[in-house]
């Protein structure tokens, strides 16, 4: 079985983790907690919960032992979806086809949620009874520093800061690197952990990969949204580059920015080679998250 065949199995199995390490559906506060399950349950493409099963499967960590690291990363990221969609960030009234959280349970349940969710990942792998302590803090500390303000929130604010004024590629990959590149470098990170002993080679190996990949999926998302607004409007910019919000596609053209993303694919497969068959799992979500059609 390639991963492909596995990948069903995987969002099937994260799903029913995800249900069972949110707060049951009634729980006090029952509205907060409605909102925390309608922002994380029933949607998405699991990208990250995906990359950190792979990267077990490269390491030959098995899947129940990362079922809170899964679990955790897509809290967070769904933490950062209901925070980027407010009114005072990017302003989206929809999301996975759906009303924002804050359309849906108001803006101040949707903050909370946000909260919640963030503290409800490190809650996850702090009480996690499958691994030593030492295991748990590093991927504690993985995923925190992926999230901080050197991280995902930084780059955040740099994009807040940013919308309206013309940045050079550099700056915007700068950026994308810590708003979206750590999250997944985090995913593929958290896994290493369950490997005492494991070589820095291999953890750098691993870490080069996720963190081209990161990028390329950025901008694949960019290339995509411009995609999506030609197909609906006739439009050339995209929903970001209307916005004010500086794009690969805006900054580069399309053809260029389609090119960039493939040379970090390219980049991100080298980095594997190392691993031989065992790193099938991740070429294959490499190969999915530059070749995804939305």
């Amino acid at each position: 079985m390639s991963f492909a065949d596995r990948a069903a199995g995987y969002l099937e199995r994260v799903e029913q983790a995800l249900d069972a390490r949110l707060p049951a559906e009634g729980t006090r506060p029952a509205t907060l907690h409605a909102a925390m399950r309608y922002s994380v349950l029933g949607g998405g493409k699991r990208v990250r919960p995906l990359l950190c099963y792979a990267a077990g499967e490269t390491l030959g960590v098995a899947a129940d032992r990362l079922d809170d690291a899964a679990c955790a990363v897509e809290c967070v990221h769904a933490f950062s979806l209901v925070h980027d969609d407010l009114p005072a960030m990017d302003d989206d009234a929809l999301r996975r086809g759906k009303p924002s959280t804050h359309k849906a349970f108001g803006v101040a349940t949707a903050i909370l949620a946000g909260d919640a969710l963030h503290t409800r990942a490190f809650e996850i792998l702090a009480g996690d009874g499958v691994h030593a302590a030492a295991e748990r803090l590093g991927m504690i500390a993985i995923l925190a520093s992926a999230t901080g303000s050197l991280g995902m929130t930084g780059g955040q604010a740099v994009d807040l800061e940013s919308e309206g004024r013309q940045l050079a590629v550099d700056d915007l990959e700068a950026l994308d690197r810590d708003k979206t590149g750590r999250l997944i470098r985090a995913a593929v990170l958290m896994p290493c952990c369950a490997v005492p002993g494991l070589p820095g080679a291999t953890r750098d190996a691993l870490d080069r990969f996720a963190a081209n990949m990161g990028l390329a999926f950025q901008i694949k998302d960019d290339v995509l949204d411009v995609e999506g607004d030609q197909a609906l409007t006739g439009k050339t910019q995209g929903a970001d580059a209307v916005r004010g919000k500086a794009t690969y596609p805006s900054l580069m053209g399309l053809d260029h920015a389609r090119q960039r993303a493939d040379a970090l694919y390219a980049d991100a497969l080298a980095a594997l080679e190392p691993f031989g068959g065992a790193a099938e799992p991740l070429r294959w979500l490499a190969r999915y998250i530059v070749h995804r059609d939305r």
